[in-house]
């Protein structure tokens, strides 16, 4: 895939935010890339097409370059599975945690998270408008598979938005600075989910079954929201047709046996697909639907921050007396973590202990002293992991490199910066891949990283099936997924929606974006207030959703918009 970062044509639907000079609207550039002479045929399109996959991709790095905060920090933390362990003072992730007056129309990561979406939007609409030309020599499949792509990424972009904000202006064409306006509309989430659901139509009869190329999605991509688009909007026989299309298609299926460049080591079938060198159809990952590429220096490859904040900080662990450090970053361990982000208590409490989900394959709750500087002497340390410190016990001597310190979860998950926080497990599924693996402390992450899988898919069936009242078909559904995860089975009369938002949990935690699940269900805020010992103690019911930000309000000069309640 071709890396087209920035350009131009990728500019921010204004809603009246931007100001033109005279000069600029007349300049004439001879050697920029811009929209007049770059959708001039379908290499052209092409070019814009990767630019709008990289805006896709910039959900997992920091939100419009900030390196430091997460895009999509508002879609995983501050629901009942995850909360920010090590929140940074005044970050989008302390937001999630505390709410209150930390979430307003004035904060930054409100603003920034609107206008990289809504430049996903015009960048999206640039390409729909523009292929309407018809002196563009190319055939009518080749037309019909780029435009269809871009129609999948504004309606991916239009979920993002009504999740996050509610009724929003619904922009379908292309903005320019002759079509400036300040005077937008909020469009109820009703008619926008019409328009998505045109758009993933259009998306799913005009891609390919397969990837024309590694991270470019295809049309299962398109069936796979057009599944979860029918369930919210109370459509469940289509859900389930969408959905069942998706896991009847022969190209795809659940990874059920060990495969890749770990297969001769202790592991799973469901822990190899987050492997580096695995996550891709063509390293033998037929499970995954869809797969951002990040690959070092690769073609169309880009970093993440995945593992920085999915990972503790585990180098501060401290054991003995006096204490001591005998834990540093390395390769082995996930590289450097900061933490921002944790699972909750109850996000481990829902594994079987059978579960590969639940086991260290998939969760570091042990470490390996690799710190030679740093040993333990004092031979009364505890045996068993406690509250207040991780568990070990030296033998005579006192602790040698490759002793085991392990963690519990037994507790309950430590206050937010708290002197234990560093004793908290963290998931396996981002571990590091390095530009240079010498280079621990590297902020970045390079490995490609699986987006949607197929597992997914099974559980929006799984879902479809229980509203349709067939609890023997969710049931059967359900234990596709758990079986290959050596779960035990279950019985229909198991299924509820509880159950199944514990089983998204179990397959997806940290991949998933959980609060749109739990808003899709009515869930959010109950199981927020049972399952976060943090955010649950601040939501309000205003906090559904977000304030549309204060800049989009005063920028809409010549028609008041009305902002959320409670804002």
């Amino acid at each position: 895939m071709k890396k087209i970062t920035r350009l131009s044509i990728l500019a921010l639907l204004v809603l009246g935010t931007g100001n033109c000079s005279k000069d600029f609207l007349v300049e004439e550039p001879v050697a920029v890339i811009a929209p007049d002479n770059l959708y001039v045929n379908k290499q052209g399109f092409e070019s814009g097409l990767y630019g709008l996959y990289n805006l896709w991709r910039e959900e997992r790095k920091g939100i419009n370059g900030a390196s430091n905060d997460m895009a999509i920090t508002a879609a995983v933390v501050g629901v009942d599975n995850a909360y920010s362990l090590r929140p940074a003072g005044g970050a989008p992730e302390q937001v999630f945690n505390d709410f209150g007056v930390r979430l307003n129309p004035a904060d930054a990561y409100v603003r920034r998270l609107w206008e990289w979406l809504y430049r996903t939007v015009n960048a999206a609409n640039t390409i729909i408008d523009r292929s309407e030309n018809a002196s563009i020599i190319w055939s009518e499949t080749e037309k019909k598979q780029i435009v269809g792509e871009a129609k999948l990424l504004r309606a991916w972009a239009y979920r993002h938005l009504t999740y996050l904000y509610g009724a929003v202006p619904l922009s379908l064409q292309e903005s320019k600075g002759s079509t400036i306006r300040s005077d937008w509309d909020r469009t109820s989430v009703a008619e926008i989910r019409k328009a998505m659901e045109k758009d993933l139509l259009d998306a799913e009869a005009g891609m390919a079954d397969l990837p024309v190329a590694e991270g470019r999605a295809a049309k299962v991509v398109a069936q796979h929201y057009l599944a979860e688009l029918y369930l919210v909007m109370g459509d469940n026989q289509k859900a389930k047709d969408k959905a069942q299309a998706v896991v009847s298609n022969p190209n795809y299926g659940l990874i059920t046996a060990r495969y890749g460049v770990n297969v001769a080591q202790p592991g799973t079938p469901y822990t190899d697909m987050f492997l580096d060198k695995n996550s891709n159809r063509s390293q033998g990952n037929r499970e995954a639907l869809w797969v951002i590429q990040n690959e070092y220096l690769s073609l169309g490859g880009d970093a993440n921050i995945m593992r920085r904040w999915w990972v503790n900080r585990y180098n501060e662990i401290r054991v003995g007396s006096p204490a001591k450090t005998p834990i540093n970053f390395s390769l082995e361990n996930g590289g450097r973590g900061i933490a921002r982000f944790a699972v909750t208590k109850y996000a481990f409490s829902v594994y079987e202990p059978n579960d590969h989900r639940g086991s260290s394959f998939a969760w570091r709750l042990f470490y390996l002293m690799n710190n030679p500087a740093s040993l333990p002497t004092n031979a009364n340390m505890n045996t068993v992991a406690t509250c207040a410190a991780p568990g070990y016990r030296t033998g005579v001597g006192g602790g040698k490199i490759g002793d085991t310190i392990r963690l519990s979860v037994n507790c309950g998950e430590p206050a937010p910066n708290g002197s234990t926080a560093s004793n908290w497990p963290s998931i396996r599924k981002w571990d590091w891949a390095p530009a240079d693996p010498a280079d621990v402390q590297n902020s970045s992450n390079f490995n490609d990283q699986p987006y949607l899988r197929l597992a997914e898919t099974y559980l929006l069936l799984a879902e479809a099936q229980f509203r349709l009242g067939d609890l023997t078909a969710a049931a059967a559904t359900l234990n596709t997924v758990r079986t290959r995860s050596n779960a035990s089975v279950i019985l229909p009369a198991q299924v509820t929606l509880a159950f199944i938002l514990d089983e998204r949990s179990r397959e997806l935690v940290t991949e998933e974006h959980r609060r749109y699940t739990l808003l899709r269900t009515g869930t959010w805020f109950d199981r927020t207030k049972q399952y976060n010992l943090y955010a649950g103690t601040k939501i309000a019911l205003r906090d559904t959703i977000l304030p549309i930000p204060q800049s989009v309000i005063d920028a809409n000069l010549t028609k008041p918009m009305e902002q959320n309640p409670g804002y």
